[in-house]
């Protein structure tokens, strides 16, 4: 697998997660939904990130 089709898998997984969370907030326990928001939190900008950093290193 090619390094851009990991980080397009990752970028997928992660806006996934976070749509999912927001999909299923009422029904997740309260002592879970912190700690899965905060990652996907970090996920979701991390994959930002990886976008960004996409458009600036095409050649």
């Amino acid at each position: 697998m090619s390094n851009s089709a990991s980080i397009l898998t990752f970028i997928i997984v992660a806006f996934c997660f976070a749509l999912i969370l927001i999909l299923k907030r009422d029904s997740l326990p309260s002592g879970v939904k912190r700690p899965l928001a905060i990652m996907a939190l970090v996920m979701v900008a991390f994959a930002f990130t990886l976008i960004v950093y996409s458009f600036f290193s095409l050649q």
